[in-house]
Formats: structure tokens, sequence, C-alpha cells
């Protein structure tokens, strides 16, 4: 959601005092990432994910209507999970706890390959409470991730991470079968973990699109993923610490993950860019007996399931390309609040041959308190503007990103300028440096 005025007026007065226009960036600013090129994420078919809730929902029916931890719905939910993935070629593992006197379960799926030193994992937990079937709470959730793993198989994926997912038991009651888990790995185990992605409720049937604030890197995926639809995203806080993600973050592992809302009330403004209905919770069903098939948002699902495969494969099959001539300018160009004019930084590029490639990398560092603000356009040397961020409710400070252009129309050598413009007031910034790669 967009900053209130009197919270942007106190970033503004903030950044002033912190005197953040000096001529070096803070220390907080991590500088881009390495150019890397990942296989194409594959459309994750919205019809497999919901064939998943289906034997969820017939699960919950023929036991009791529900899949709660130490219930017969809970070990059919886990025993359907693990055959799909046994027949995929995974490796499970299914691990035991106990939690209020009863069994619990988790099931961790190992793909062959991949860096065994640096594992992504994705999970999800797959209980429901006692009280409904839990098909947004969190078959939704569950099923994406298991469609993920299959798509993994079918496309015989050769990461460059080991890949790893999870279904978790117990975390209605508190978070007890993640917890277990990483409680039970060794620190060097831990250690090797370089992400963890949570998706727990991405089928609301009032959704939100939110993304969680957290690993910079992870979050960053998520939200240039959804930039390519022309969806706005907020930072999720609903869910904050009451997911399957806390046990990894308080290890020190990096997290992130998508939600699209609970029994917080959608507000008109958010109605406005997402749809749905304002005034309403995000799923009226939360933890009811009415969380069953007919409680799940198609589009929604859709969209968060292909997002989970994006992030999978960029994350963990993405290899590092050898970048071409590099050039920079880190001389600090203050941004004027809005109606002030846009601004460029310059870059004389020469002694490159032929034309720009399909991949120009433009790594982007700006300093700004409300980056939602920002247009910004990358322009070549002939005055041809390529659109690099467009502005929307992005409520978040700074732009530290790497775009991919393709310039290939371009010839290299020239003034390459990057211009942004701040289109609404009460905020300020400069450009920090930029950086342009063939």
């Amino acid at each position: 959601m967009s900053l209130s005025v009197s919270r942007r007026l106190a970033a503004v007065t903030a950044l002033a005092v912190a005197g953040l226009f000096a001529s070096t960036a803070p220390a907080a600013l991590a500088a881009p990432t390495a150019a890397s090129a990942a296989p194409t994420p594959p459309d994750i078919p919205l019809a497999n994910v919901k064939a998943h809730l289906t034997q969820f929902q017939t699960i919950a029916n023929n036991n009791g209507g529900n899949r709660a931890h130490g219930r017969a719905g809970y070990r059919a939910s886990i025993d359907y999970v693990k055959a799909k993935l046994d027949a995929a070629g995974f490796t499970t593992t299914l691990q035991t706890f106990t939690s209020s006197g009863a069994t619990g379960y988790n099931l961790i799926a190992d793909w062959p390959g991949g860096d065994p030193n640096a594992v992504l994992m994705a999970g999800s937990h797959l209980d429901s409470v006692t009280a409904g079937p839990g098909i947004n709470d969190n078959g939704s959730g569950s099923a994406a991730v298991l469609e993920t793993a299959l798509a993994v198989s079918r496309a015989q994926l050769q990461p460059t991470k080991h890949l790893r997912f999870g279904w978790w038991g117990a975390e209605e009651l508190g978070l007890v079968g993640s917890k277990y888990y990483v409680n039970s790995l060794p620190s060097a185990e831990k250690a090797k973990i370089s992400g963890y992605l949570n998706f727990d409720m991405i089928g609301s049937p009032n959704p939100g699109y939110f993304v969680y604030d957290d690993d910079p890197t992870i979050e960053q995926t998520f939200k240039t993923y959804f930039a390519g639809l022309n969806i706005p995203t907020e930072i999720e806080t609903e869910g904050d610490g009451r997911s399957d993600h806390a046990p990894f973050k308080n290890a020190g592992i990096p997290v992130g993950g998508l939600f699209s809302g609970a029994d917080y009330t959608k507000t008109a403004a958010q109605a406005q860019k997402w749809g749905g209905t304002s005034g309403q919770a995000f799923d009226r069903c939360y933890h009811s007996s009415c969380d069953t098939m007919a409680n799940i948002n198609d589009t929604a699902l859709d969209r968060n399931s292909d997002a989970i495969a994006y992030a999978i494969w960029n994350l963990g099959a993405a290899t590092p390309v050898p970048p071409g001539p590099s050039f920079e300018n880190t001389t600090d160009v203050t941004i004027p609040d809005s109606p002030g004019a846009a601004v460029t930084s310059p870059i004389t590029v020469s002694g490159v041959t032929g034309n720009a490639p399909a991949t120009t990398k433009v790594d982007v560092n700006i300093v700004h308190t409300y980056r939602g603000d920002l247009v910004i356009d990358l322009i070549a040397p002939d005055g041809t503007a390529y659109r690099l961020k467009g502005s929307n409710s992005d409520s978040a400070d700074n732009v530290v990103a790497t775009y991919t252009v393709d310039a290939s129309s371009e010839v290299a050598n020239g003034i390459w300028k990057l211009q942004v413009k701040d289109v609404a007031a009460q905020d300020v910034g400069y450009i920090n440096s930029w950086k342009i790669t063939f």
C-alpha cells in the first residue's frame, strides 16, 4: 500500500537528517548482483494444481472433514504428495515428530543434482485446522509447490543449486513441523541452505499480491515476475513470523515468499489495483469449515503458482553470464521532487564493436524515500528510450536492481543516459550510481 502523507514526510525528514546525500552510498545498499541466465521457467498448469486441491478436498471429506495434525486426513495428504514425488524421481524422506500427544510428519523431497553446498528450498504447510479441509490454508501453497516440483521432473531440470522441497506438519499448532526440521539440522547443513521460499495461502478468494520483505534477492525475484504481468505488489505484513519461514529466518537462512491474504480487510485502494471487494476480508473462510474448493480464486492461484516456478528456475538454475565491457558513472545526481523535471546521468561508451547486445545489462543504484514514485528509462545514443521501471504502488525505498534490455538495434558506442523522473510529490533521493554492461 502507499505510504501515508505523514509517513512519507517522516521518511523525507529522516533521509535529510541522516545525510544520505553524501558522496558514498549507505552501507545497507548492496551492489547489484552479477548477470545470470536461467532456463525459461514453465507455465504451471492451473488444472494440475486444482487437481491436487481436489484430492485434498476428497481426503478431508473421507476423514472427518479436515486434514489436521494427528488426524487421518493429514497422514493421507502426506501419503498422496509423497507418492507423486516418488514416481517423479525425487528422493523423499518422511520425518516424524510428536506434538500434542500425536505423531506429526514432515515430507522432504530432494531433486538429484545441483551444488550440495548451495541448497534452494521451497516449502509450505500441509496441515489444516480441525474446523475444515484447509483448501486455501494451506492446500493452495502445498498444491502449487507440489506441481512446481513435478514440473522440475518433467523438464528434467539440471539446476545449479541443489533443489529441495518441504511440506510441514502441525503449522497450525505453532510452526511445530518446520521448527523441528530446522532445529534438527546440524549447523553445517543449515549453512548450506542458500534460501528458503515459503508459500502459505496463495489462492485467497478476494486476493492481494503480497511479497515477503526479507531477503532482497528473493524479494526482487518475485517483484520482477509480477512487474512483468503489470501487477503491483505490496509488502507482506499480515503473516509476518506466523508461517514456516520464521524458523528458517531465525536460524539466519535467507527467506522469501508469497501470500494472498487471510482475515485482514481489503482496502478500497487495494481493490482498485487488484480487483475484488473492498471492506471484505481477503479470505472470509480463513480457519473455517467453508475453506473448501469453492474458496479459491483461480487467477491468483495461477499467477502465484507460475511465480513459484519463476523463482525456482531463476534462483536455482541460473548460471553466471561472463560480462562484456562495462562502463559506470558513480557521480551523484539529485532527483528533484515532483513536479521537477527528469534528470539524467550520462555514460560515454567507446571501443565496443558493433551494436549493443540483446542482453544489455543495466545496474541501477538509486537512494530514494519512495521508489514507487520513480520512472526510470535508459536513453540510447540516438535518443531511443527503453523503460526500465514505471511508477507503481511499490511501497518501499531505494532502487537497487539489474535490468536486461534488448538494445540490439543500437550502436554501442556513444553517450548512454540513465533518466529518472519523480512523478509524485513529497519524496526525495538521488542517483547513486549506474552501470551498463554489453
